[in-house]
Formats: C-alpha cells, sequence, structure tokens
C-alpha cells in the first residue's frame, strides 16, 4: 500500500533532480535550447522541459477530476518561466499527495483522460508514472546537452 508520506519523498526528491536540471539548462543559449536533435519525440530541450513539466500537472489535474493540458511550450519562453511553472506543479502534487487518504491513493476509480476518454486508473500508480517519466525526459535533455557540449552529470535519484 502507497502512502501519501512515502510519495511526497519521492516526489520531493525527483523535483530536487528537476530543478538541478533547470538550473543547468540556465547555461543554455536561446539558441541552444530551441536547437533540434534528431532521434528524439521532442526535440529540443525546450520542448522536452515542458512536456515533462506539463505531464506531471495533466495527471494530478486527471486525479483531481479535471483534463487540462497546457499546449503552448511558448508561453514558458524562458528558463526562468519553466522553473516557475515547475514550482507551481510541484506545490500541486504535494497538496494532493498531502490531501489524498491511503484508500484515496490504492483504490483504482475510473477517470476521465484526454479526448473525454475513461480509465480505470489507481492515483498512487499515476503519481509513480509521472515520476519515471521525469527521469525519462531528464534523461534525453542530459544527452541533448551532452550534443550541445554541455554535458551535465548528477540527475540520479537523490539518496540522500
Amino acid at each position: 500500500m502507497h502512502t501519501a508520506e512515502a510519495l511526497l519523498d519521492l516526489h520531493e526528491r525527483s523535483h530536487r533532480s528537476l530543478m538541478a536540471l533547470l538550473v543547468h539548462c540556465r547555461s543554455l543559449t536561446d539558441e541552444e535550447r530551441h536547437r533540434e536533435h534528431e532521434g528524439f519525440g521532442y526535440a529540443t530541450v525546450h520542448l522536452q522541459l515542458h512536456h515533462l513539466i506539463g505531464a506531471q500537472e495533466y495527471w494530478i489535474r486527471v486525479l483531481e477530476g479535471r483534463v487540462e493540458a497546457d499546449e503552448d511550450p511558448e508561453a514558458y519562453a524562458t528558463v526562468d518561466d519553466l522553473e516557475a511553472w515547475r514550482a507551481r506543479v510541484d506545490a500541486l502534487t504535494a497538496e494532493y499527495l498531502r490531501d489524498a487518504s491511503p484508500v484515496e491513493l490504492n483504490t483504482p476509480r475510473e477517470a476521465l483522460t484526454w479526448g473525454e476518454r475513461k480509465r480505470v486508473l489507481v492515483p498512487a500508480h499515476v503519481f509513480m508514472r509521472t515520476l519515471t517519466h521525469i527521469y525519462h525526459h531528464q534523461g534525453q535533455v542530459a544527452v541533448m546537452c551532452h550534443r550541445l557540449g554541455k554535458p551535465i552529470a548528477g540527475l540520479d535519484y537523490p539518496l540522500a
């Protein structure tokens, strides 16, 4: 059984890593952040960052019973804009987890998703999916940064 306290700990650790990535991305020029890299579904650092933050917000909103997606990456033109959005999503997620009972987190329930599609979801599993998603896209951004000649290290899951 997943507890809100354990999931909050995981959430805080993942966002510490994400904050470190955003700090590193401040060293990229606008051209570097928007340079396309072949072989990625989201071809730029900017699009990767927008997608990974937006996906967590989307899924937490689904758990709250709302289907909302931010589809405008240019609304977050700078790394500072992305960081401010990340902070809002961090707070939104933490609030959801603090308010969620063990029954809420662990009981399958019907949820409405994009395209008015109804799915049976376990909220704790949805939340865990957002964490793995963060690390997946952090890895892709790390590869892009390496290709740009600005490698980054230390984005692993924080143990301490």
